[in-house]
């Protein structure tokens, strides 16, 4: 009569205790396979001051004085299932890691999105609303821009923005707030977060900004869009509807890019495609 207790506490403190326990086993599962990443592609660690935010990061800097190409993850392990949210927004695959880690340019800086790899236990990501219906609120763009001034002490002449998935949305609204941006490029870009809602069926984010409403600010900026001719995630008519957004298409290009898919067949083909510069048609660049 006197143990039976005892193992009714034993069992509801592993109950209460393991899946915390496991959740920081793959969190440093993920730390390490992002750090591994990293290494190979020879960027440094790299902490990222982002009010009210800390953004994870990697650098590799060579040429100071030259611009910087960043690159932005995309949402992460946002959610479990269609009905349940994530705990850790982290990802478990991280691509955007990896394109920033074959890009050979001699400035890479790589951003995480909030709340992956660090901050879980902080308020602000308790709610778990800053990878699901705040995922592109104004306070996330606002905090991507104070780390793009953080970062302008690292390098000179501006950035070239690259997004990956969600991360495309950051950088395109980011984008229309600044002078600095040189070129943006997606890849598979969620560019108009309220048509790709709709046609998913899930529940739109009206807390969130659509990168399809600034399109028209960002005419002058050349960017380049890669769209995987098998993503069935965010399909050619999200670009599209950007496109048409923009009203003047004259510096938005883009690329079916074969055989890819949302989260595949990227890395294979990045290293030519790192290389393709945008342009606007009948222009140049911005210097």
């Amino acid at each position: 009569m006197i143990r039976r207790p005892r193992r009714r506490c034993l069992f509801a403190f592993f109950v209460m205790v393991l899946p915390a326990l496991m959740s920081c086993v793959h969190m440093l599962d993920r730390q390490h396979q992002a750090d591994s990443i990293a290494r190979d592609g020879g960027l440094s660690p790299l902490t990222v001051p982002a009010p009210p935010f800390t953004l994870k990061g990697y650098a590799r800097i060579s040429r100071p004085r030259e611009p910087i190409v960043v690159y932005i993850e995309g949402d992460g392990l946002a959610w479990i299932s269609r009905n349940t949210t994530s705990p850790d927004p982290t990802p478990t695959d991280p691509i955007g890691l990896r394109l920033a880690a074959l890009d050979s340019a001699p400035n890479v800086v790589y951003l995480a999105r909030p709340c992956q790899y660090l901050d879980l236990e902080k308020p602000l990501c308790r709610s778990r609303k800053y990878w699901t219906s705040h995922r592109f609120a104004p306070e996330v763009i606002s905090a991507y821009n104070q780390a793009f001034q953080f970062l302008s002490s690292m390098g000179g002449g501006g950035f070239h923005l690259v997004g990956f998935s969600g991360g495309a949305a950051v950088a395109t609204l980011a984008a229309a707030h600044r002078t600095d941006v040189l070129t943006l490029r997606s890849v598979a870009g969620n560019l108009d977060h309220v048509l790709l809602n709709r046609l998913h069926e899930v529940s739109p984010m009206p807390q969130s900004l659509n990168p399809a409403d600034v399109a028209s600010q960002l005419t002058n900026t050349p960017q380049l869009h890669f769209v995987g001719e098998q993503d069935n995630v965010v399909g050619p008519s999200i670009f599209q509807s950007y496109r048409r957004s923009a009203g003047d298409d004259r510096c938005i290009g883009s690329q079916t890019v074969p055989k890819a898919s949302h989260n595949a067949g990227w890395s294979d083909v990045w290293p030519r495609l790192a290389t393709i510069s945008p342009h606007c048609r009948g222009g140049s660049p911005k210097p």
